[in-house]
């Protein structure tokens, strides 16, 4: 408290039409910019030589670029303009009947109280129930914890933080160096293959002494893949023997078409060196919930209840009985979704097809295409034209990592309606130079 009071917040001015996800790494020693001194993150603290180590600033990261190109779309919606969205990472499907009269039941019944930071034992049994039959990972219920997926990077990396820690993170991929940096460490980019698959033998040359936490996303956000069993256990081998964390983000796990979703925790005896994080928000459509879950060893589990403690108290219990019910009774719901959206995926696949200034790669899993496409401008500029002159929303490659850049990420979460017609006028776009 007493380094925070030392060092007054002074915000420095907003920047708009931020599309780029350029977030530098600042280092630890606090700096100065413009003669004015900024505050430390609360994760920031003095060593015995006097010096702020362990943080970041928060006026250094910027707004979702995503969220931005939502938010212009909103403002041409309000304005009456009809509006294309092929960019907002959610399918368009209603949560279950049955998993809101779940909460409503809970509601009820006076479950709105506080309960335990770690989650109803009635809902880690039915978490710790699910990764052994379905993902196959020996969880007990020492090693399951219930929070949401976002919040759960943050916490996986504060587990296992320390000053001038280094994480590792794919390119490109989900926003995953705002975590790292909010947390103290230094995200490290490694490159996916050119058909996106894990190259290991990459993530092994960005491997230092620094390093604590790799992070794997499989189906991947934003681009479709899914990883193969082979690399991933090849990946889980390196980690053991240098002694590296994997936190394996595995929020799209149910939203695989061909190939099948492989779970790298199950590689281990019982949870030790991976990190699983789950979401219930694209398996049974419940993103507004903020419903997922984090499987590891005890060790880790315990350290992330104490941020929770700390920072959240716990979730709502309504919502816990809700999701409980939702593992344990909704499968087949989430087959529904999958087959729906197989379907709008063909949709999207032939449309691009008849795009020649796009390439694409096949989609294995999620609900995203990632086009290369063949044009002299950045892909912030190409999303801007898109919404701007198209009425069409996607997000700009780039915010994904310096080799999201020359891509656009297309969903196809949408109903089909909206794909036929954005991709229409994605067509004329193209087809305009």
């Amino acid at each position: 408290m007493a380094s925070a009071q030392m060092h007054p917040f002074v915000s420095p001015p907003r920047r708009e039409g931020a599309f780029s996800e350029q977030v530098a790494w600042t280092g630890f020693r606090i700096r100065e910019r413009e003669g004015r001194r900024w505050a430390p993150s609360p994760l920031a603290r003095l060593n015995l030589e006097g010096e702020l180590v362990g943080g970041m600033f928060l006026d250094e990261i910027h707004d979702s670029p995503a969220f931005e190109i939502f938010n212009l779309a909103s403002k041409k919606q309000a304005r009456g303009e009809k509006v294309y969205s092929l960019a907002i990472g959610e399918p368009s499907f209603e949560t279950p009947l049955p998993i809101g009269e779940a909460a409503y039941e809970s509601m009820k019944s006076g479950w709105g109280h506080y309960t335990s930071s770690w989650g109803s034992k009635d809902l880690r049994e039915a978490i710790v129930e699910k990764v052994r039959e379905k993902n196959h990972v020996n969880a007990m219920l020492e090693n399951a914890i219930f929070m949401t997926t976002k919040l759960a990077i943050y916490a996986s990396l504060l587990s296992v933080a320390k000053p001038k820690f280094e994480v590792l993170v794919p390119d490109p991929g989900y926003y995953y160096s705002e975590p790292a940096l909010l947390t103290g460490g230094k995200p490290v980019r490694y490159k996916l293959a050119k058909d996106f698959s894990l190259d290991v033998d990459e993530v092994k040359a960005k491997i230092t002494p620094n390093t604590r936490a790799i992070i794997v996303n499989t189906p991947s956000n934003p681009t479709g893949k899914v990883f193969d069993r082979k690399e991933l256990r090849a990946l889980f081998d390196v980690c053991v023997e240098r002694g590296i964390k994997v936190i394996s983000d595995e929020a799209y796990e149910d939203l695989v078409y061909e190939k099948k979703h492989f779970s790298i925790g199950s590689i281990e005896e019982s949870p030790s060196e991976v990190v699983s994080l789950y979401s219930l928000s694209k398996s049974y459509s419940m993103t507004g919930w903020r419903a997922g879950y984090v499987v590891a060893d005890a060790e880790t589990i315990h350290k992330v209840n104490r941020f929770l403690e700390t920072a959240v108290t716990c979730f709502p219990p309504f919502i816990q009985a809700a999701s409980a019910y939702a593992l344990r009774n909704c499968e087949r719901y989430t087959t529904g979704f999958r087959e729906e959206l197989r379907k709008r995926r063909a949709l999207l696949e032939e449309a691009l097809s008849e795009i020649p200034e796009l390439e694409c790669h096949k989609v294995e899993g999620a609900f995203y295409g990632f086009p290369r496409y063949k044009m002299r401008l950045g892909s912030a500029e190409v999303a801007r034209r898109l919404l701007n002159k198209y009425n069409v929303a996607v997000l700009p490659g780039a915010i994904f990592g310096p080799s999201g850049e020359g891509h656009i990420r297309i969903s196809f979460g949408s109903p089909e309606e909206t794909i036929t017609e954005g991709t229409r006028r994605l067509k004329d776009f193209f087809k305009s130079g």
